[in-house]
């Protein structure tokens, strides 16, 4: 079931809300509990149930083990730990990795093994990871939990189950203990419903506007010139940008409903100065996750600096391939790797940039790099490539032919460019999007939301507006991952 759906925002969430509060306010926290988890697998059961199964034997799995690894110490737990997290990879490796290995060992041995075409279960990447950290939390005795039906909370919880954020088991689970949370809070409510409002605003109306030009770019057009090829890519930054970031308004918007506060997992990454400060405001519990639970235990940068860069690296490089199973994911994250090495030797020797050069140089390195991570193969990448650098020519509009006509021996060309892409349209939304990346996010405004008139008029304008444009599904790009 998809946040921006229908049967979600008239059906679904309203029920679960009304029905969750009218338990609790009875007292009846177990029950409250039992529906909430039940809710949740149906949220998760609504796209396919037959992938429910996989979800509901993880969380049994992992719960055992984990309150295995909480009551024990010693050699053994380490062993424990180190199964728990070969069982989670393994059941993510089968159903991501399977045919992307196959593929690799037909290629290289030149065989002909068919493709399972697995499809890939709904959220796994993001549960395998929560839980993964949840075992090592246990293993370090962080985190003790011997209630299953508080576990299933934890893991299933319908607002962050799909895409994120990945949270920590102690940040989650007292919330839902304390006793001001299992009343309505009129607070949490409003304020809840504006950051809603918010999400599905930049969601259905922003991002699923560039997803068109970004898909007939990447996906249809056989050939881009250069100011097409930019177009294209600019589309693609902006859509996984609005997408992801509507996601996790939406996400922090549906828990807070429920007096629940996630974890910031977005914060202007679009404003970063430097690609280190990008990954602190890019999917934030991802990159909290990949340091905590991979960069820190290879060694982090407590040994020598070339241990460190191979650390980094190599961290990177496990986050591309978690992203998809392809190759250009694993480029993706290694160019993220060496832009990461790179900016760790550039302050080690005390260089700095102007602000403002090192904040273009950031954004135009991220607006590259996503090629790769959009493109279903190397060859859309190198189209969209061969595009930005102008090998494929530069095309100006037709009126502008006769005043820069002496273009033409550089190999600029001139047509009718009226309507491709809706150049206008595309430019003027564009430069609105940019206008609104660069002004103050949505938590700020989460911070400091007071209950008014004012506000109730904003967001049920956007709300209503945003709903009338609901006219398709429109899945999230991170549902993918």
């Amino acid at each position: 079931m998809l946040f921006n759906s229908y049967e979600f925002i008239f059906i679904f969430l309203p029920l679960t809300f009304f029905i969750y509060f009218f338990l609790t306010t009875k007292k009846l926290i177990i029950a409250s509990k039992v529906f909430l988890v039940l809710s949740s697998l149906f949220f998760y059961g609504w796209w396919n149930v037959i992938y429910l199964p996989i979800l509901l034997g993880s969380i049994i799995f992992n719960y055992i083990v984990g309150v295995k690894l909480s009551k024990n110490t010693g050699d053994k737990n380490k062993q424990l730990l180190i199964w728990g997290i070969v069982f989670n990879i393994a059941l993510l490796g089968y159903f991501k990795y399977t045919d992307f290995f196959i593929e690799n060992v037909n290629i290289f041995l030149e065989q002909e093994v068919p493709l399972i075409h697995l499809v890939l279960p709904l959220a796994i990447s993001f549960f395998t990871f929560q839980q993964i950290a949840y075992l090592v939390d246990s293993y370090k005795c962080g985190t003790r939990e011997y209630n299953f039906l508080n576990y299933a909370v934890f893991v299933s919880f319908f607002p962050q189950l799909i895409a994120g954020p990945i949270v920590h088991h102690k940040e989650m689970m007292s919330q839902f203990s304390e006793a001001k949370n299992q009343i309505l809070n009129y607070n949490n409510i409003a304020t809840g419903l504006f950051i809603f409002s918010i999400g599905l605003f930049k969601k259905v109306v922003i991002a699923d506007t560039f997803a068109i030009w970004a898909t007939h770019g990447f996906d249809v057009a056989e050939s881009l010139s250069f100011f097409e090829a930019w177009a294209t890519t600019l589309s693609y930054t902006f859509q996984i940008y609005f997408d992801f970031s509507g996601y996790s308004d939406m996400a922090i918007g549906i828990a807070l409903l429920f007096n629940i506060r996630l974890p910031v997992n977005f914060n202007s990454p679009y404003k970063a100065v430097n690609i280190q400060d990008f990954w602190r405001r890019w999917h934030i519990t991802l990159s909290r996750f990949l340091k905590d639970y991979v960069y820190i235990p290879l060694g982090g940068n407590r040994k020598i600096r070339l241990k460190t860069y191979a650390n980094l690296m190599l961290t990177f490089l496990i986050g591309g391939i978690w992203h998809g199973a392809a190759w250009t994911f694993v480029f993706w994250g290694g160019l993220h790797g060496i832009a990461l090495i790179i900016h760790r030797i550039w302050k080690n020797a005390g260089f700095r940039l102007n602000k403002i050069l090192a904040w273009f140089i950031t954004f135009i390195f991220i607006n590259i790099t996503w090629i790769f991570f959009r493109a279903k193969d190397w060859d859309d990448a190198i189209k969209v490539l061969k595009g930005i650098v102008g090998l494929n020519g530069i095309v100006l509009p037709e009126k502008l032919k006769y005043s820069l006509s002496f273009l033409k021996e550089f190999g600029v060309s001139f047509d009718d460019l009226s309507n491709l892409f809706e150049l206008k349209k595309r430019l003027v939304i564009t430069i609105i999007s940019f206008i609104i990346i660069m002004m103050k996010n949505s938590q700020y405004y989460k911070e400091i939301f007071k209950p008014n008139f004012k506000f109730g008029i904003f967001y049920t304008l956007i709300l209503i507006y945003s709903i009338f444009q609901i006219n398709k599904l429109s899945e999230f790009l991170y549902f993918q991952f």
